[in-house]
């Protein structure tokens, strides 16, 4: 064999290894764990912990679910469904003072339809629906994780959740409806006045209140 065919063969075999090694990073989230640290955030710590700590299973099933899921584009919501959407989650609140276990079932509805409105996967296949939820909205997932869970738990005879854990699932799912049925993000072209934000702000404020002085009641429900 000539020498020049023992170089070119080196080259060849030195770019199939770049390659294969290229593909692996890919597979694993570009960096591997720091990627996918980053993006999942608690997510991923969840996800490592029902590993029990093995970093490489919960790394590839947070890879899988981006490969699933990564593509998925939301759909946007129409103001009367979020005015909708925004009323229901509303009053389910309301209710929670006198009827906490309807409360928290309606709360976990409420998410699995605006879900599948948003364009994820119904919730006829809950384990996709959170599983790509994960993907975009990871800070906030497992407030429905909690809220489900507590929904069936608290439906079952002989095995309820009591008040103040279906309180706490309320209040964490908060973070992923108002996630789902946030207004699209201005543009710098047409940024909101201080007025407009100011008065937004206070609006959230009150509308949070009432929730916050119900803690103490809900309790001896």
């Amino acid at each position: 064999m000539s020498t020049g065919m023992i170089i070119a063969l080196i080259v060849i075999v030195a770019a199939v290894v770049v390659v294969a090694a290229a593909l692996t990073l890919r597979a694993r989230g570009g960096y591997g764990g720091r990627d996918l640290k980053r993006r999942f955030g608690p997510e991923y710590d969840r996800t490592l912990a029902r590993h029990d700590g093995d970093a490489k299973a919960a790394e590839r099933e947070l890879t899988e679910r981006v490969e699933r899921h990564g593509s998925l584009r939301e759909q946007p919501l129409e103001p009367g469904r979020r005015e909708e959407f925004t009323a229901r989650w509303t009053a389910a609140q309301e209710r929670f003072v006198d009827a906490p276990r309807e409360a928290v079932t309606e709360a976990d509805r409420l998410l699995a339809e605006l879900a599948a409105l948003r364009g994820f996967p119904d919730d006829s296949h809950y384990e996709e629906q959170l599983a790509a939820l994960s993907v975009h909205h990871a800070d906030h997932v497992h407030g429905y994780r909690h809220v489900h869970r507590v929904a069936r738990v608290s439906g079952q005879d002989g095995d309820r959740a009591d008040t103040e854990e279906m309180r706490e699932a309320m209040v964490e799912a908060r973070a992923l409806f108002e996630d789902l049925t946030a207004p699209p993000r201005r543009t710098e072209k047409t940024p909101a006045s201080a007025a407009t934000r100011t008065k937004v702000h206070k609006h959230e404020s009150r509308g949070h209140l009432p929730w916050a002085l119900n803690r103490r009641q809900a309790k001896g429900s």
